[in-house]
């Protein structure tokens, strides 16, 4: 169970506002921190959960942990000394999150408990419905995430399992692991934390492997005192690092969006770490993956291949076909028995959640019109959504880089099209013309031309709609002339 919070919220709801923000993870509580530094303070956060973290907050698994250096995934705003490791674990960064909340005196605008229920452009305002009560808003921002709901395969007999199952992202703290046969199913980035923990902590494992994963060394270790007290006293030496973990996570582009030498010398790094922890030939060729480097997440681990090697994991090259009972039955006809399965099936990334509960000026809800794959205009804005700002959503992810250089990027420029007073409107031909722009980026990528079925593609359309095909520093140029096209028309030609 998560840890109480020592935030205090309040109850109720005004009945006008100039923003709502939805959701107080990291992305949401940069957009609030963008909105205090244009002066504005008439904003509320909806929170769904009965504390805020977002990703943070949801997921508690055992060995969670970020996979983007500890100094690199803060807020540029609020850089943390502190930080115990070079990956930090999770509760340090809900931890992270709620400190910066609380000093910063956020909390009297978040609501907790307060889902969003629906959002309708009425010609002038946003009409929001929440859990806590309704609320106009001149201005919508969107920061519920793309990693909040699980995606749970349909697997014949699973509902019928007479054990415990669960989504790693809703981790059942009641189950016993010690002795227990616990079946993991996906080999993505949680089930790469998720499983040799469950093996060090004596469970027996057997781990559903669809597709293997590029794994390259993560290289974590303990932050000695001596450097916590050097950055704790000198903010230039930890600006310094932060700025050497950025420029290091930048020129990993090169590796994840196909450039023939980065990629090869990638690669090798990958399969040279897998020779080194998976002497057996068998099952080293079952972990090799058979598609290109940067098709799938690139994940981080030095601990995933000698858990399978040790054999204290079961590896079952195959994915989870059928449930019969207590047995669970691979697509290859491989049976094995368990008193527990976890679900490592990543999240409804494509077609995010909050978008059936949104509805524009012309009728038409989000959802529907991404019923084709996400558009937008500059990752954050949606044409027929009036004042509406997308943070997290469509090409704003990446497989590079902090993520949170692209929320922080979006919330200031959200805040400063608010702060600026005027209707915020983007064309339909602006987001086709942003859209194209996207596909062309991503021709002949990986992403797209890898030979793999991943998560930045719509699967509806095929479409690059989740990643951003840049770099951090493309994307803070490209959205900087995203505003000034709609601050400045008349000097950009703009399709706005």
């Amino acid at each position: 169970m998560n840890p109480p919070s020592d935030l205090r919220v309040p109850s109720s709801l005004p009945r006008q506002v100039g923003a709502v923000i939805v959701g107080a993870g990291f992305a949401g509580i940069a957009a609030a921190l963008a909105l205090r530094s244009e002066g504005l303070s008439d904003f509320v956060i909806l929170e769904r959960g009965a504390s805020i973290g977002g990703t943070w907050r949801d997921n508690v698994y055992p060995g969670v942990a970020c996979d983007v250096p500890a100094h690199l995934y803060g807020l540029s705003s609020h850089p943390w000394p502190e930080w115990s490791r070079t990956f930090a674990p999770g509760a340090e960064i809900r931890a992270y999150l709620e400190r910066i909340v609380r000093d910063e005196g956020l909390d009297r605008h978040v609501r907790l408990g307060a889902a969003l229920t629906g959002a309708e452009w009425d010609g002038d305002a946003w009409a929001v419905r929440s859990a806590h009560g309704d609320v106009r808003a001149t201005h919508l921002i969107l920061a519920a995430g793309r990693l909040t709901e699980p995606l749970i395969p349909e697997i014949p007999g699973l509902a019928d399992f007479p054990g415990p199952v669960f989504h790693s992202a809703r981790w059942d703290e009641r189950i016993r692991i010690q002795g227990a046969r616990i079946a993991v199913v996906g080999t993505g980035a949680s089930a790469v934390q998720l499983t040799p923990e469950l093996a060090r902590r004596g469970a027996d494992v057997t781990l559903f492997q669809r597709t293997p994963a590029w794994i390259v060394p993560r290289r974590d270790r303990a932050y000695s005192a001596v450097e916590r007290t050097t950055w704790r006293e000198d903010p230039g030496a930890l600006a310094a690092l932060r700025d050497e973990l950025y420029v290091e996570g930048e020129a990993r582009f090169a590796s994840r969006s196909g450039d023939p030498i980065a990629a090869t010398e990638a690669r090798e790094l990958s399969l040279a770490h897998l020779a080194r922890q998976v002497p057996d030939p068998a099952l080293r060729a079952a972990l090799t993956p058979d598609y290109a480097f940067g098709c799938k997440r690139v994940l981080l681990s030095d601990e995933f291949y000698p858990a399978i090697a040790s054999g204290a994991v079961t590896l079952v090259p195959s994915a989870l076909a059928a449930v019969d009972d207590d047995t669970l039955v691979a697509a290859t006809g491989a049976r094995h028995r368990a008193d527990v399965i976890v679900l490592a099936t990543g999240f409804e990334a494509a077609r995010q959640p909050y978008a059936r509960l949104v509805t524009g000026e012309h009728g038409v809800t989000l959802d529907e019109h991404w019923s084709g794959g996400m558009t937008s205009v500059g990752s954050t804005l949606v044409h027929g959504f009036p004042n509406l700002f997308v943070l997290n959503g469509p090409n704003a992810s990446l497989g590079h880089n902090s993520a949170v250089l692209i929320m922080e990027q979006q919330a200031a420029f959200a805040a400063s099209l608010i702060a600026a007073e005027r209707p915020v409107r983007v064309s339909l031909d602006a987001e086709a013309a942003y859209t194209a722009e996207i596909a062309e980026r991503a021709a002949g990528t990986p992403w797209l031309d890898g030979g793999c079925r991943n998560w930045y593609t719509d699967p509806r359309s095929g479409r690059l709609t989740l990643l951003w095909p840049g770099t951090v520093a493309d994307f803070r140029d490209r959205l900087a002339r995203v505003r000034d096209d709609i601050l400045h028309p008349a000097l950009t030609a703009s399709l706005f």
